[in-house]
């Protein structure tokens, strides 16, 4: 207990010489400057000459080193570190009444209006449905609720369009930023690239300046809203001057409906849902309400990882997205290494000294000492996990020992809005914050699944919660938690 506390202080000390650095490495130098002078200033003229002549000994020199090399650490420190990137504000979008699609209604679009499926596939659908976690107020786009559903380019783009400009529209609302004050545009969209691009689409509707860069990822899969994230990041970090970034996240449903018997590529059709994001970043502290601490990115490099989420084509020559079987065990083993590098980042020394000894003693007695899992919930107090289905959500639930309370934003993201692919970890923000659960200085880990295998991991800072109850969550959220 005594080591704990002395920790803590320590750290608190550490900190608070970090924050205020600038004040630290002036006061270093001003002392230096100051011991250099006095020192000689008692002498007389002739003993002036003489101390500055005896100046090379070596006791002197490496006096003088001691004390200058302070200084030259904290002045590299200033020179070199990368400039920290804040969160404006964000916004999710909210589909319309109209599009909410009851799982009722899939079994009964799957039985008359789906004559490519036979009674295996069904079969196999409705199964899927059951153990899905999703309610009964998921939406799908208006094209494929007609009698037949509709599929194509112009469906695709008209959902685009829908889900984007009403979603970016809420957030320069929020924010009162005028897009012409943009630098970056960010948009991610992994199945469908259009051209004009989606970059292009918000360009020419919102008139944003000319010399906007702009940037339109696809194929990143459900973690491309981290990784959107962290290439608006690097872009503000090299702009010198206070800049904004605009980061857009959202998967169009209408493009990649699956036509098929093949039972994977089914999946997507089933979990995915209607839903988009979109965040306004910044390099400056004015008007931010969460602080980026930590982004990290990793990669499972495995042949199971590339087959677990790709664009398939069966025997017939339909094109789908195919999510495999060993999608749970790929997605465990990406969370690993993701949480292995984020750990000794947000850990406490204490958590990371049980570690250390457990992994010492596991290595001296054979293995036979059981590695000590950290406890993550004295590093953050809120998490966000990509809902990408009840067994990912329980897996990452397991590994990390969290309670059921600190799960639930996953739940009832997936259970209210679906998988919407790299939008979902805002919605999950949005849950806590419409909760009134956020607290200021309170930290958020969000950890996000996609192709490749990737695993991406962020931490946010609270620095002002929401003021206002508008958003994704304003009229339903007195009815959650509830049963998924």
């Amino acid at each position: 207990m005594i080591l704990s506390s002395y920790i803590r202080h320590l750290r608190s000390i550490s900190q608070h010489a970090v924050n205020n650095i600038t004040v630290v490495a002036i006061a270093i130098l001003l002392s230096t400057i100051l011991i250099l002078v006095a020192a000689p200033a008692r002498l007389g003229f002739d003993e002036h000459i003489i101390f500055h002549l005896h100046a090379t000994r070596p006791i002197y020199l490496m006096l003088l080193a001691l004390l200058l090399l302070p200084s030259a650490a904290a002045a590299f420190f200033l020179v070199s570190r990368s400039r920290s990137v804040y969160l404006v504000d964000y916004a999710c979008f909210k589909p319309i009444s109209e599009c909410r699609f009851p799982l009722a209604m899939y079994r009964e679009y799957m039985t008359h209006f789906m004559p490519f499926l036979d009674d295996r596939s069904i079969r196999f659908i409705t199964r899927v449905l059951d153990n899905s976690g999703l309610g009964e107020e998921t939406c799908l786009p208006p094209s494929i609720r007609c009698i037949p559903p509709s599929f194509g380019f112009s469906h695709a783009r008209a959902e685009a369009e829908l889900v984007v400009f009403s979603t970016i529209d809420d957030l320069f609302r929020k924010t009162c930023i005028s897009p012409a004050a943009i630098d970056v545009l960010v948009v991610n969209c992994s199945v469908f690239s259009p051209t004009p691009s989606y970059s292009d689409m918000i360009i020419n509707r919102y008139k944003l300046r000319s010399d906007i860069r702009s940037v339109h990822l696809s194929g990143m899969g459900c973690s491309a809203g981290l990784v959107s994230v962290g290439l608006a990041r690097n872009l503000l970090q090299v702009t010198p001057h206070a800049a904004y970034a605009l980061v857009v996240s959202t998967e169009t449903i209408s493009s990649f409906f699956y036509k098929g018997r093949k039972r994977e590529m089914h999946l997507p059709a089933v979990l995915f849902r209607m839903g988009g994001a979109a965040a306004l970043l910044s390099n400056s502290r004015s008007k931010a309400r969460f602080r980026l601490k930590h982004l990290l990115r990793t990669i499972t490099s495995t042949e199971s990882a590339y087959q677990s989420v790709i664009l398939d084509e069966d025997e017939e020559g339909n094109l789908g997205v195919n999510l495999s079987k060993d999608i749970i065990g790929v997605s465990g083993d990406a969370l690993r290494s993701g949480i292995s590098s984020i750990g000794p980042l947000i850990l406490p020394a204490s958590e990371k000294l049980m570690f250390f000894l457990s992994w010492m003693a596991r290595k001296v007695l054979g293995g036979k000492v059981q590695l000590y899992v950290p406890n993550f919930c004295k590093a953050v107090e809120h998490f966000c996990i990509h809902p990408g289905g009840p067994a990912v959500i329980n897996a990452v639930q397991k590994n990390l020992r969290l309670s059921e309370t600190l799960a639930e934003p996953s739940r009832m993201t997936l259970h209210r809005f679906g998988n919407t692919s790299s939008s979902s970890l805002w919605y999950e923000l949005a849950y806590i914050e419409a909760k009134g659960k956020m607290q200021r200085r309170d930290r958020v880990l969000m950890i996000g699944f996609g192709s490749g295998y990737k695993c991406n991991v962020a931490v946010w800072e609270c620095i002002q919660p929401s003021c206002s109850a508008d958003g994704p969550w304003s009229q339903c959220i007195h009815r959650y938690p509830m049963k998924a």
